[in-house]
């Protein structure tokens, strides 16, 4: 422990307890960059695991985790700064992992100031920057991650025409970066994040550290590719929609939001399955577009936001043609699972304005749908001349299901 800091969670060792791997603790040193601190309130909110409960310690097979950060931590000024000057002399008792949060900004061209400052050198007085301080740091650390989209391609603070010349940490530190532990930037991006997606990723390469499990599994970007290997649409719970060729024609509406400038059809995240906090909320969810947030182009090749992507005319117009026969032959068998053979010649309640039978040319359809369905019975495929063991019986699992 830092010998004039205050720790956050001095908490004496627990003999007691066996302890799965080699790490008792590790050190986690949060900097910032060119940060909102979007990412800082959304990981606070992460509920699996909490943030406490890696303070405390009580994840079985996961260091205890000392955090060294710019805003939750209790020490300040150069008590808090000495967590760092001793990290960069190897001085802590357990190795470091370097998160950072917001854009890398370009301090050669500052001029005579800085744009983010983070301490003081106590020999000379002169203020250290916090890229410096990732010079010094980034070495010797366990892991660098990247929280965020600022951090992780950019973001906002290096959109084209910024005065900054802001980066990505993985730009920055360049591609043959590797930590002390042979791990390259783990890039966890979002505006902001999920809290969640970071505190999993997190405790998977402590997991690795630990030496209880493999390197987790990350994409060309390094990201986690669990978490960001599938688009938005896919798991959105408005896709069926699109499906059908459906869309909203105005923000409230329960539809599909391409035409209304969403871009879920080519995003890579997690938010429509997970939520945003303790699996509630999410952009879809709430009845906003996706807007590309956690791509590398974000946000100036998703510009202008809220705008129908180009793409969308071919894809949306498709889907209209297509799904829209689709969902008119859905909608007749729905109508007849709706209905019990009985309910075919009678209304089946009160609630009937009428005969609820299908007549006309949607019987005869339901007729041959219904003699189809069937048609494997007695072993023979009367359509195809298929055993039972072939594809009628397949037929018959599925029902006439569009």
């Amino acid at each position: 422990m830092a010998p004039i800091g205050i720790r956050s969670r001095a908490v004496e060792p627990d003999s007691s307890r066996i302890r799965l791997g080699p790490l008792e603790k590790i050190y986690l040193i949060w900097m910032v960059g060119g940060s909102c601190d979007g990412c800082t309130v959304s990981v606070t909110a992460a509920t699996h695991p909490r943030v406490e409960h890696l303070l405390a310690g009580i994840v079985p097979g996961l260091p205890r985790v000392e955090l060294i950060h710019t805003v939750v931590s209790t020490e300040v000024g150069p008590e808090w700064t000495h967590n760092l000057f001793m990290a960069e002399r190897g001085e802590l008792d357990a190795p470091y992992v370097i998160t950072w949060e917001g854009s890398i900004m370009d301090e050669s061209i500052a001029g005579d100031g800085y744009w983010m400052g983070l301490g003081e050198d106590p020999q000379t007085g002169r203020q250290i920057t916090s890229l410096e301080w990732l010079d010094r740091l980034a070495p010797g650390s366990a892991a660098v991650i990247a929280i965020g989209t600022c951090a992780s391609w950019g973001g906002i603070p290096g959109s084209k025409g910024n005065v900054t010349n802001s980066m990505a940490v993985m730009d920055y530190l360049g591609k043959d970066f590797r930590s002390s532990f042979g791990v390259p930037v783990v890039n966890v991006p979002g505006c902001a994040p999920v809290g969640d997606n970071y505190i999993e990723t997190a405790a998977a390469v402590c997991l690795f550290l630990n030496g209880l499990a493999p390197l987790p599994e990350f994409d060309e970007l390094g990201r986690p590719a669990w978490l960001f290997g599938e688009t938005v649409h896919r798991h959105c719970p408005r896709a069926g929609y699109y499906e059908e060729g459906v869309f909203a024609r105005e923000y409230g509406d329960k539809e599909c939001l391409v035409e209304l400038g969403c871009w879920g059809p080519v995003v890579q995240c997690n938010i429509a399955e997970r939520g945003n906090v303790d699996g509630h909320g999410g952009c879809m969810q709430m009845g906003g577009i996706c807007i590309g947030c956690t791509m590398p182009g974000f946000p100036d090749k998703f510009s202008p936001i809220g705008e129908i992507a180009p793409g969308s005319l071919i894809s949306s117009t498709t889907s209209r043609a297509v799904g829209g026969f689709i969902r008119r032959m859905r909608y007749l068998s729905r109508v007849d699972k709706n209905m019990t053979v009985r309910w075919e010649k009678d209304s089946p309640s009160a609630w009937s304005r009428g005969k609820t039978g299908p007549r006309g040319a949607v019987k005869v359809v339901h007729k041959v749908y219904s003699k189809y369905q069937h048609s494997h019975e007695g072993g023979n495929d009367k359509f195809h001349g298929e055993t039972h063991e072939g594809r009628g019986r397949n037929r018959f699992e599925a029902g006439h299901n569009w």
